[in-house]
């Protein structure tokens, strides 16, 4: 999954739900690690995220939200907590999965009409070939 909104084709679906709430591809990607890993630190690392910035993105999920999306446990003298998403986790990501799905069937047929209209990628030029120099005439 490329971390670059303009690497990836198509879609990019973001829902603002209230000022500074914002819920988009990279949220719900951590979501699904997390879910996938039962790991805040794998999963931040599946996007070369650090654990801090995976851990203040739940944070604000966590608190913009009624209920939590992950719950974390911490890890004894050695670490190793675990992270899961909540039932109501679980809600959420599904939801904003349909609401993805749905938005991109949506506009495929105009995203199909415009990139018609791209400019044709031009073939690179083919590479020189360095030639022998030849021997000069006597």
């Amino acid at each position: 999954m490329s971390q670059f909104a303009n690497m990836t084709e198509g879609l990019r679906f973001r829902i603002v739900l209230g000022p500074g709430i914002a819920l988009g591809p990279g949220k719900a990607d951590l979501l699904q690690a997390i879910d996938e890993t039962a790991s805040l630190t794998a999963a931040a690392a599946r996007f070369s995220m650090s654990y801090k910035r995976g851990w203040t993105l739940v944070q604000e999920l966590n608190a913009a939200f009624a209920e939590p999306l992950v719950e974390t446990e911490k890890g004894g003298s050695g670490g190793g907590g675990g992270a899961r998403l909540t039932p109501f986790g679980r809600l959420v990501l599904d939801r904003y999965r349909r609401m993805e799905a749905d938005a991109g069937a949506a506009i495929s047929t105009g995203i199909a009409d415009l990139r018609r209209h791209l400019r044709k990628k031009r073939a690179a030029p083919a590479p020189k070939i360095a030639r022998k120099a030849r021997p000069a005439a006597k």
